[in-house]
């Protein structure tokens, strides 16, 4: 083993045929610039790791900076400077996330029951405007015209129902058993969103037979 060799902090050798060369970065704290250096290294190394300061809840103990080194096909290591410890973290060898199916099932099922792209990419402050609030408009707009039974408003949203008994948002009260109406919350979001509201009760029945998607089961986010 030796120190900087052609720009590399730390080199290994094992001899063979053919020899297995081993490549070490040092920094002080893990980030970008050190896995663009260690993936450069990937080109001449046949196993490359990077090596960093052991922290309690630094960025090396971050379990998402761990899965992306195995993706990349880099070893991790965390060195305790004081006692010269040095623990693996994650290992350099060929590496596939487990799929997660349950995310990926409810990505697939907000997508399809989205209209339109009402969300840019990106924009995590605020309310997001989901097929779950898409379709809590669309019961808005129907009832401010008046009260309504749920089964009057099943046309163009299935679980009517089951949005206005759970109320996520407080648009909805009722005002004799079985019949709805619009809160001054409801009015509101009429006035916040109002092309969505319209747009939901208009495309429902095109859109649902177009893609073949029913409505909500009750189980979306909101």
């Amino acid at each position: 083993m030796k120190g900087e060799i052609v720009g590399a902090d730390v080199v290994a050798l094992r001899e063979g045929e053919p020899p297995l060369l081993v490549i070490a970065e040092l920094k002080l704290g893990l980030n970008f610039e050190l896995v663009l250096q260690a993936v450069e290294r990937m080109r001449c190394a046949d196993e490359v790791w990077l090596a960093v300061p052991a922290t309690k809840r630094g960025r090396d103990r971050d379990r998402r900076a761990h899965q992306l080194c195995r993706l990349l096909g880099l070893g991790l290591l965390a060195v305790t400077v004081r006692t010269g410890k040095v623990e693996v973290l994650a290992d350099p060898g060929p590496y596939e996330p487990r799929r997660n199916v349950p995310r990926r099932r409810m990505i697939l099922r907000e997508f399809h029951r989205r209209r339109g792209d009402p969300m840019a990419g990106g924009h995590a402050r605020g309310a997001r405007m989901t097929a779950y609030r898409q379709q809590a408009l669309g019961l808005a707009a129907m009832l401010a015209e008046g009260p309504r039974r749920p089964r009057d408003l099943k046309a163009a949203v299935p679980e009517a129902g089951v949005m206005l008994l759970r109320n996520v948002y407080g648009w909805f009260e009722r005002t004799q058993k079985g019949v709805y109406a619009l809160s001054e919350a409801g009015r509101e979001a009429l006035r916040t969103w109002p092309e969505h509201a319209t747009k939901h009760v208009t495309e429902h029945a095109t859109g649902s037979a177009a893609d073949g998607i029913s409505g909500t089961d009750g189980r979306d986010r909101p």
